[in-house]
């Protein structure tokens, strides 16, 4: 097997969870990781952990949506939230049968729902989380590759292809760290390319080292803009897709910190339905700058988009409270911004990335 299940378990307990007796890690799919799910619950068990394994149907999130009533967009059952209250680390593992399984879906109800839950993701945030995928023919195909080679992708992007992929994680999180050093006395960072020329103030926001411990593949460095700050305009030229819909060409305008003005060439009604969702939906909660090589083209996945080096990424809506960010929304969208191709990011006017390369200081 190309991607060994029992190697990439292994990487998840020790790195990302560092899973140890007692604790109880909620893990939840589908079906078509079960290799990945099976290594996981035998690593745990040795570990002397508890594993609760949530395994889903592939067709299940998409029967959910064509049945729910009332009830089930403006509330979420007691027992979820008491699960998830009661355990000490949660897994999420992508394993889509379709990717564009909810693709009918009305977006407003998502949106609908995704409000009436904002208590039970601010227990999940307040957990130890990870979040990380498994590769199925369905996202193969939406990243364009053969079977074989999206997993032989994801392998690489996992630093599973290394000899000791820990201390590769460790290396990268080291880098990070000098490059968040730099990014600390910023005020004003922009991004200028194609379409693109936004300016936002990151004054006195806290910059955080993503580096495989809550998203894995992961290799990024993240704050929250003051939310006022953002002002101009630009354009995403790396494809999104929230829950299923392609939404791409997405450009946006911001004066005072809020989206003005908003159009994607595909998609262009869950974009608007997004946007809609709430007070915050408009403002910026993150930006992001990506910083895994190893990870050189897009997906489709936004997980592992946004980390590819040499691109920047913002995000409409909730705020991340560790970086001082305080914007709140239900949604929390993570567009991306491929600077490789004649794009820069400045930090008062010193360069950071440009033409995907990252700048070191002088």
């Amino acid at each position: 097997m190309i991607l060994d299940p029992d190697a990439f378990a292994a990487l998840l307990c020790d790195y990302c969870l560092e899973a140890s007796r007692g604790q109880q890690v909620l893990v939840s799919s589908t079906t078509l990781a079960s290799p990945l799910l099976l290594s996981l619950q035998r690593a745990l068990l040795e570990r002397e952990a508890w594993p609760l394994l949530r395994v889903g149907l592939p067709e299940q999130d998409a029967g959910f949506w064509a049945s729910a009533r009332d009830v089930h967009l403006d509330g979420f059952p007691a027992a979820e939230l008491a699960e998830i209250s009661a355990v000490d680390a949660l897994l999420r593992i992508d394993a889509p049968a379709n990717t564009r399984a909810l693709a009918a879906v009305d977006p407003a109800r998502m949106a609908r729902a995704a409000r009436a839950r904002a208590g039970v993701r601010e227990v999940m945030l307040s957990r130890r989380w990870c979040g990380t995928l498994w590769p199925t023919p369905a996202s193969a195909q939406q990243a364009g590759m053969a079977t074989a080679d999206f997993a032989a992708f994801v392998r690489r992007a996992l630093f599973l292809d290394r000899d000791d992929p820990v201390a590769a994680w460790r290396d990268l999180a080291a880098r990070q760290a000098r490059l968040i050093e730099r990014l600390a006395r910023a005020r004003e960072l922009r991004i200028e390319g194609e379409g693109t020329d936004l300016r936002l103030s990151v004054a006195g926001r806290i910059w955080v080292n993503s580096d495989g411990r809550r998203n894995m593949p992961s290799g990024e460095v993240f704050t929250g803009p003051i939310e006022s700050s953002a002002e101009g305009r630009i354009r995403y030229d790396v494809p999104s897709s929230p829950r299923g819909v392609e939404v791409s060409g997405i450009e946006l305008e911001f004066r005072a910190g809020r989206v003005v003005s908003a159009r994607a060439d595909r998609g262009d009604e869950v974009l608007q339905a997004m946007l809609a969702a709430d007070d915050g939906a408009r403002v910026l909660g993150e930006i992001g700058i990506g910083t895994n090589f190893g990870v050189d083209r897009s997906v489709g996945s936004v997980l592992v988009d946004e980390k590819i080096g040499g691109t920047v990424h913002l995000a409409l809506g909730r705020s991340y409270p560790e970086t001082g960010g305080t914007n709140e929304s239900a949604i929390h969208w993570d567009m991306i911004c491929d600077l490789r191709r004649g794009g820069r990011l400045t930090a008062d006017g010193s360069p950071v990335v440009v033409d995907g390369a990252l700048v070191q200081s002088d």
